[in-house]
């Protein structure tokens, strides 16, 4: 695959429930290193993407090649070992788990987790998990040094802000070379939300080469983060291009803004 090739190239994705139409042939390309903006009304169908590509949910119909490798029919854990991440609306943490096993739960592919190993070879274990222990916490400064030194405490003493700070963590782990975001704001005041846009800038500043998109109905945050928008009304994709690009766009505007 060249620089000029697509990272992932999403073609025709349909997905029926029943004889809801809830994803319509919808074709998405997301190239390396770049922030792409997921727009759309609730229902239009972005999360629902975002489940097919995973593997969630199966498509009807259509295709997904990531990295030159089709992943149309991929379980989530294929998927995953692909080198796609994604995080979800509605949180997913442990609560009673410290932060770093909650981190640690996102690098499964890595660990060594058969019973000879982690009750036989006690050194090389010890080994592995300061190993892991290190990575998640250089991972987390990225975010918030602060942070990085409460490690060990439950994920239940932290406000909102750090939960997503923590389930971005636990998603860029794994080293993936794509992000997906479902609304990461979700529950946030304008402020964290604020605060959570530089957070993942600074990622792409650590991480150029990893692609991000982003399912956001703050349009600030739209047009502060990304290169480009695709935008989705009953399941199908109605404009794509920069965000001012997008928000002129007389479709979109009667979609997601509401216009008359």
């Amino acid at each position: 695959m060249s620089q000029a090739d697509p990272l992932l190239r999403c073609s025709d994705a349909t997905r029926y429930f029943g004889g809801l139409l809830a994803l319509d042939h919808v074709d998405l390309d997301v190239h390396r290193g770049e922030v792409l903006g997921l727009l759309g009304p609730n229902g239009s169908g972005k999360t629902t993407l975002f489940n097919v590509l995973t593997g969630i949910y199966a498509f009807s119909e259509g295709q997904a090649v990531f990295d030159s490798r089709d992943i149309t029919q991929d379980m989530p854990q294929a998927v995953y070992k692909a080198g796609i991440a994604r995080t979800f609306q509605r949180s997913r943490l442990c609560l009673e788990l410290s932060l770093f096993d909650n981190i640690a739960i996102g690098n499964y592919n890595r660990l060594s987790l058969g019973m000879g190993f982690n009750l036989l070879r006690r050194r090389a274990f010890a080994g592995e998990l300061k190993a892991n222990f290190a990575a998640a916490r250089e991972l987390v400064e990225v975010f918030s040094p602060a942070l990085a030194d409460r490690m060990n405490e439950p994920v239940s003493h932290f406000p909102m802000l750090d939960r997503r700070r923590i389930e971005i963590c636990r998603a860029l782990i794994s080293r993936p070379k794509l992000l997906l975001l479902d609304e990461p704001s979700a529950g946030m005041t304008h402020d964290e939300t604020h605060q959570l846009m530089d957070d993942i800038l600074t990622v792409r500043q650590h991480t150029p080469e990893l692609a991000i998109v982003i399912i956001e109905h703050e349009t600030s945050v739209i047009e502060r983060i990304t290169d480009r928008c695709a935008v989705l009304n009953f399941g199908k994709k109605i404009c794509e291009g920069t965000y001012a690009e997008v928000i002129r766009n007389e479709e979109v505007r009667e979609a997601y803004l509401g216009a008359a």
